[in-house]
């Protein structure tokens, strides 16, 4: 009878999310966790880990190879508000987490169904193209993941509705019989003995597929703002947390899964160059591998300009104008985001920065709605008109007192200076990024534009003077 009186008397909040954390637990051991083999990536494709940066990384976000990295908020994660524990919630214990186990190509052939002996250059091969091919097997194992693991149960729990469900996963699904064709084409190729004589024409006739890849990529910023969005949510947040202590998640995050398919996007070039590389040159593979490599360079060449242009649509969507004078024809008709991130002024007020192919926009970032947004602080500055320094450490203003060579205060560093005329007055406004690499992308992405705009603007031959101080 007590503990019937106990139940009974509990909030209904708490009996909510009791019952949520039992159906999350039963989805989460229905399902049958993957293969515990993990991509051996070639040596060759190291330099990748260099174009996925962390979330804490420096907060300028160039766009001119919006493939190459991962889309991350760095400066919106600061205004996440992550849920507090709540006090019936205990610290889960640490998970053993399922780590895929690297796998060469020589553990698997059988040297008693070989007809010949191997030069060290045709089992490099042999290995680039087995890489290729866990790779596919191991994308499809993810993809199904995803769906098993993360779609599927919040769709049934109500964790969020079918339509946020969509925008934040795309096209996902459809991307799993594209790559299931590859991987059995791939396996069909190969002889009894585990190796591949030619693969160059399977790559030529299935590359085209990969078109599939431009509403995936395109959607993937705006998906990442709402799913930072609902993990404010404590149903949303509590059960993508459970799943990352899962053994399944490899102590991998949501976005790190949906993430997965840009960065295997990216690898084909590299891969089939390896492929390429070890090919000898009398072999047939050849002339449809440098076939291959010349299709997936445009294919991803495309799907990064359609990427650019809808990263950059998101943002002018996020902006937000406190008078109708502030608005620019410059922002409106603008298709490339150069760069963006923030930034302080001389007075340590954090600004989010945008320099568009024609204007330089100021902003502030701001919620609104639960959702972060841009409101204008400056006029935009055309890029033509603008003029930039570099300056010096130590010389700045900070707060209107005059510091200048007598400091050698940290919060004097790394700064620089943009100004433009604007009714026969000048105006400018001194910036401090966060480091000095991080302060010379500022300048060269703003040389770049500059450079554009006078190529785009200026009469042939004719050239202006990119800052005062060069």
């Amino acid at each position: 009878m007590s503990s019937f009186f106990l139940i009974c008397c509990l909030p209904s909040a708490i009996l909510m999310f009791v019952s949520d954390c039992v159906l999350i637990t039963k989805c989460l051991w229905s399902l049958q966790e993957p293969c515990n083999k993990r991509v051996k990536p070639l040596s060759r494709v190291t330099s990748l880990a260099n174009l996925i940066p962390p979330v804490k990384a420096a907060p300028l976000k160039r766009i001119g190879q919006t493939l190459q990295r991962s889309i991350s908020f760095r400066s919106e994660s600061r205004t996440e508000s992550v849920m507090p524990p709540r006090p019936w919630t205990r610290p889960a214990p640490p998970a053993n987490t399922k780590r895929r186990d690297s796998k060469l190509w020589s553990e698997t052939f059988d040297v008693r169904l070989g007809h010949q002996m191997l030069s060290s250059k045709e089992i490099n091969r042999q290995e680039a193209i087995f890489e290729l091919s866990q790779g596919e097997k191991d994308l499809v194992e993810d993809l199904k993941l995803v769906k098993k693991a993360y779609h599927d149960p919040m769709l049934k729990l109500s964790i969020m509705t079918d339509h946020e469900l969509n925008q934040i996963f795309g096209t996902l699904e459809s991307l799993i019989p594209l790559h299931e064709d590859l991987l059995s084409r791939l396996r069909e190729a190969r002889k009894p003995d585990g190796s591949t004589e030619h693969v160059g024409h399977i790559l030529v006739d299935w590359l085209p597929c990969l078109d599939s890849y431009n509403s995936y990529c395109s959607n993937q910023v705006a998906a990442k703002a709402l799913l930072d969005h609902k993990k404010q949510d404590h149903r949303v947040h509590d059960f993508l947390q459970r799943c990352l202590e899962s053994p399944f998640s490899r102590k991998l995050d949501l976005w790190n899964f949906l993430d997965i398919p840009r960065s295997r996007l990216v690898k084909y070039p590299l891969l089939l160059r390896e492929i390429l590389k070890h090919t000898p040159n009398d072999h047939p593979d050849r002339q449809y591998l440098d076939e291959a490599i010349n299709m997936i360079q445009s294919i991803v060449a495309e799907i990064n300009t359609q990427t650019g242009e809808s990263e950059c649509h998101f943002y002018k969507e996020r902006l937000l104008y406190l008078e109708g004078s502030q608005r620019d024809l410059l922002i409106d008709s603008s298709r490339i985001l150069s760069c963006h991130g923030e930034l302080k002024n001389n007075r340590g007020a954090k600004l989010h920065v945008f320099l568009f192919q024609d204007v330089l926009v100021i902003t502030r970032a701001i919620t609104h709605n639960e959702q972060l947004y841009y409101q204008l602080y400056r006029q935009p500055i055309p890029v033509r008109e603008l003029q930039w320094e570099d300056l010096q450490d130590g010389v700045i203003r900070l707060g209107g007192s005059i510091r200048g060579a007598f400091s050698n205060n940290e919060r004097t560093k790394n700064f620089f200076r943009v100004s433009f005329h604007s009714s026969s007055q000048l105006h400018s406004h001194s910036f401090q990024a966060s480091d000095a690499f991080n302060k010379q992308q500022w300048l060269n992405c703003i040389r770049q534009a500059k450079g554009a705009a006078e190529s785009a603007y200026s009469p042939a031959g004719s050239s202006e003077t990119s800052h005062p101080d060069s």
